[in-house]
């Protein structure tokens, strides 16, 4: 499987690297994070991305400003997307066709392949505008998967939640794992 992992510029943009960090290494990875993601990994975290992947053969990584890259051309096959989290800025140019940058690109190339796509908007509280994107954007076939918790797993620390979530989204990519408990 192949897919691209795209982090855009919201709170949060440390849960990408750590769902990153998860993906098994017989998935390839094609990793994009904004110049605003890196900002706020800065800001939230203190983390530079340069040393986050260096020892994974699995991971490429893609400057967000070069729409030339392979994942910006419908000719490349990649299977599935994810943006983790997604900015509110980038859910409106989805929603929109709005393509200014290799996430804005490799989306729209993923929405007209009719291939597999899942949005992970991180916003509190959500405005009529967000959800009216979200609605347009699910009509079309696009997953919105927020960050919503759910305590049946038995989470007792930061690190179980964040497993729990990431736990969710691979279920959606039908990546296997077992990250959480799940309900019997």
């Amino acid at each position: 499987m192949k897919i691209t992992v795209a982090i855009s510029g919201a709170s949060g943009a440390n849960l990408g690297l750590n769902f990153v960090k998860k993906i098994p290494e017989d998935i390839e990875v094609y990793l994009v994070i904004s110049n605003s993601a890196k900002t706020a990994l800065k800001l939230e975290s203190g983390i530079s991305v340069k040393k986050q992947f260096q020892d994974k053969k699995n991971i490429t990584i893609l400057k967000d400003s070069n729409i030339a890259a392979p994942i910006a051309s419908g000719s490349f096959p990649i299977d599935k997307m994810i943006v983790l989290p997604c900015s509110m800025n980038t859910l409106a140019k989805c929603s929109v066709g709005i393509s200014d940058s290799l996430i804005t690109r490799a989306f729209t190339v993923m929405l007209k392949e009719n291939r597999e796509i899942i949005l992970c908007p991180r916003e509190l509280p959500l405005s009529s505008i967000a959800l009216e994107n979200m609605l347009k954007l699910s009509k079309l076939g696009v997953t919105i998967a927020p960050p919503v918790l759910g305590y049946y797993s038995g989470q007792q620390s930061l690190e179980d939640m964040e497993n729990f979530l990431i736990g969710k989204w691979f279920d959606l990519l039908k990546i296997k794992h077992n990250l959480y408990k799940r309900w019997e």
